[in-house]
C-alpha cells in the first residue's frame, strides 16, 4: 500500500470516529436505560418490482427510510413523518408487514410498514444523502446493513391479506463488523 493511500485512510479514519463513537455510545449505553427505543421502517414498492432504500449519513450502508417515534406518536405517524423528511415522498400505508425485536447491539423494536408513493418527489436529505429504488432482484447485497436484510426479504415476500411476522433478533459483533465494513467501504469510495 503506497504512502499516500495508507495516509489517505488514515485520515478518513479520524473523520469517521465521531460517527462510530456516537453509534456505539447509543448503541452499547443509551439505548440499553431509559425507555425502550421504537422505530417504523417503511417498504415502499412501486412498479417493477422495486423497493425504496436509503443511504443515511452516519452509517453509509443502505437500509429501509424510517426513524424513531417521537413522544405522543403512533408508529404510522412517524412513518410518514420519517419517509417525507427522508425522501420527500408522500406514501399511503398498504399494511404492517411485522414487528422486530431486537436485543444486543442498537436493542429495539421495529415495526414495518408496506407503503407506495402518493406524492411528492423523490430526493435525497441531510440526513439521508443518498436514496433511490432498486428491482427486488437487483438490491445492493454487499452494502445492505445486516439488519435489513430480514425485513427486506419479509417486504418482498409479503401478500395482500398475510398475517403480520413477530420476529426476534440478537444484534452481535458480526452484525456491527458487518457495518463497520460496510460503512467504511463507502467512505472509501466517497460516497
Amino acid at each position: 500500500m503506497s504512502a499516500r493511500r495508507g495516509g489517505r485512510r488514515g485520515v478518513l479514519l479520524l473523520l469517521t470516529a465521531p460517527d462510530w463513537i456516537r453509534t456505539a455510545w447509543w448503541g452499547l449505553v443509551k439505548a440499553h436505560v431509559g425507555p425502550g427505543v421504537e422505530i417504523a421502517q417503511a417498504a415502499i414498492v412501486q412498479g417493477g418490482p422495486q423497493i425504496l432504500l436509503s443511504r443515511r449519513r452516519d452509517l453509509r450502508g443502505w437500509e429501509l427510510p424510517g426513524g424513531n417515534l417521537e413522544p405522543g406518536e403512533s408508529a404510522e405517524q412517524a412513518l410518514v413523518r420519517e419517509v417525507r423528511e427522508e425522501t420527500g415522498l408522500e406514501v399511503a400505508i398498504e399494511a404492517r408487514i411485522g414487528t422486530y425485536h431486537r436485543t444486543g447491539f442498537l436493542p429495539h423494536r421495529m415495526h414495518l410498514y408496506r407503503c407506495r408513493p402518493i406524492g411528492g418527489r423523490l430526493a435525497p436529505s441531510d440526513e439521508t444523502p443518498d436514496v433511490g429504488f432498486f428491482p427486488f432482484d437487483g438490491l445492493p447485497e454487499r452494502a445492505l446493513l445486516p439488519w435489513c436484510r430480514l425485513p427486506i426479504a419479509d417486504a418482498i415476500a409479503w401478500h395482500p391479506g398475510d398475517a403480520p411476522v413477530e420476529r426476534h433478533e440478537a444484534q452481535g459483533l458480526r452484525a456491527i463488523a458487518t457495518s463497520a465494513r460496510i460503512d467504511l467501504s463507502a467512505r472509501l469510495r466517497g460516497l
